[in-house]
């Protein structure tokens, strides 16, 4: 049951939001706190399936990854292709002349990006009749929500016997060294500025970290990336983070692995950075550090303590359904931890709602999650790692097929890269696809829906791939595994 207490809940009709009104009274049977890709996809599953829904967001519909995340990242990035790609120019024969960039410009275009999708979304919740309350959302006992303004009014009370969390996460601060928006920044800050740092520091290798050291060393800034773990991109092969980290120190930006930040002091109009590395002590000069270390669970404010919702080290544990510890109450994306990813959030959505409607729902795979890094080369991999692999005791075979024999990737001026596949020799399961060039995380699809259909290396080999593509690569990783690769 939906009650507002106290007038319109929300004026929202330029999202196109549905408001409701005093006395209305509408029956729900499902609520969802926070409408980011986990929730509103979640919202419009259940609706699919005959569900009465309110999703309460108290900022823009499309949550983090698509206001400040994934999207407008992405069209960052685009901006630093094209820019990249024009300087090439001449190998194509192309002459530019006076090649500049406007700054503002390439932000304003990646703010056009997600404020149209955010648009996008409101139209998706009026087709599916969602009701979309504004505020913030808060657990109000067993059933209920209370949804709160800015001021922190109570403006309505939600029932439903089913409660979804998906209120997201933020970017974590590291110990010392707090955001200021200024000079300290996250991502958020990062994908605001009015003008490229003359000099930036970066203190996580991740994915966040080298997608923004990718962009602000292609529009010219000085970066220098910091990571405490043995390599780039910690969680993917070796093989391929080393890989990535030879083409960006190629591209001209520093590199400090197994290295700590100590300490920041002020220095003139900038910073400066104690880093100990495995050489000893160094000092960074930067006009600006971006922390991108990860994120921490958005659990304050949802009033878990009141429902008798757990929470751990800042995110709320969950069941292989992401059911917590209180019947009827569920949490997916990143407020249930890792994998923080807007596709894991999506599919943990669906899962639950499917399994709320009563359908048998296997759950989210896990071991088939695909990664992605949209720096240039971009990275993407689903799987195990060759290290995880042998680590487990498989008796693997490993195929390898660069770019650089690659028809298409030379046509097209890129043939950095490789697809790495991972088979049991035993079985002839493919265990992982790791991918680093030029549209990776797009190909890496593939070998996500092979492993999903348990493809062999056989069915790989026979299935046709247009020439000339970037997809033959796959295909021919698989055949060098086997010993059966025709262009190397």
């Amino acid at each position: 049951m939906f009650t507002a207490l106290d007038g319109c809940i929300s004026d929202l009709s330029n999202r196109g939001r549905t408001t409701a009104r005093k006395g209305e009274h509408v029956a729900e049977d499902l609520i969802i706190i926070g409408g980011g890709p986990g929730g509103y996809v979640a919202a419009i599953r259940a609706a699919q399936l005959g569900m009465q829904v309110a999703l309460v967001e108290r900022a823009a519909l499309g949550g983090i990854c698509l206001n400040w995340g994934c999207i407008p990242t992405k069209a960052l990035l685009r901006n630093a292709e094209i820019y990249h790609l024009v300087r090439k120019g001449a190998e194509f024969g192309v002459h530019c002349d006076n090649l500049r960039f406007d700054f503002p410009q390439v932000i304003a275009r990646s703010r056009q990006v997600a404020d149209r999708l955010a648009q996008g979304v409101a139209f998706l919740m009026r087709k599916n009749k969602v009701q979309v309350v504004q505020g913030t959302g808060r657990l109000a006992g067993a059933g209920a929500v209370s949804v709160h303004d800015e001021q922190g009014n109570v403006t309505a009370t939600l029932n439903a016997p089913n409660i979804l969390l998906a209120a997201g996460a933020r970017p974590r601060g590291l110990p010392g060294l707090p955001f200021d928006g200024t000079q300290v920044l996250s991502s958020t800050e990062a994908m605001l500025l009015q003008e490229v740092p003359g000099s930036l520091a970066i203190i996580g290798a991740g994915a966040v970290g080298v997608e923004f050291a990718y962009l602000y060393n292609t529009f010219g800034s000085h970066v220098t990336l910091i990571e405490m773990l043995p390599q780039v991109l910690p969680v993917e092969d070796h093989e391929i983070s080393a890989a990535l980290h030879k083409s960006l120190t190629q591209q001209g930006i520093d590199i400090l692995v197994q290295s700590r930040v100590d300490g920041v002091e002020t220095a003139g109009d900038g910073l400066q950075l104690r880093v100990t590395t495995p050489q000893g002590e160094q000092t960074v000069q930067a006009d600006k550090v971006l922390v991108a270390i990860g994120v921490q669970g958005n659990v304050e404010s949802l009033g878990l303590d009141d429902a008798g919702v757990n929470s751990e080290r800042g995110f709320v544990p969950v069941d292989a359904h992401c059911g917590t510890n209180v019947p009827g109450i569920y949490a997916i994306g990143d407020l249930n931890g890792q994998p923080c990813l807007a596709h894991v959030a999506s599919a943990e959505g669906i899962a639950v709602v499917e399994t709320i409607a009563g359908l048998d729902h296997p759950g989210v795979n896990y071991d088939n999650i695909p990664g992605c890094t949209y720096c240039h080369p971009q990275v993407a991999s689903v799987g195990l790692t060759e290290h995880a692999a042998r680590e487990a005791g498989r008796n693997i075979r490993v195929g390898r097929f660069p770019f650089s024999a690659s028809g298409k990737a030379l046509a097209v001026g890129d043939s950095e890269g490789m697809v790495k596949v991972i088979f049991d020799a035993d079985t002839d399961e493919l265990l992982g696809t790791h991918i680093i060039g030029s549209e990776a995380t797009d190909l890496i699809a593939e070998a996500g829906i092979a492993r999903t259909l348990e493809t062999t290396h056989y069915e790989v080999l026979k299935t046709v791939h247009a020439h000339p593509t970037l997809s033959e690569a796959i295909m021919e990783a698989v055949g060098d595994a086997y010993d059966e690769a025709i262009h190397i």
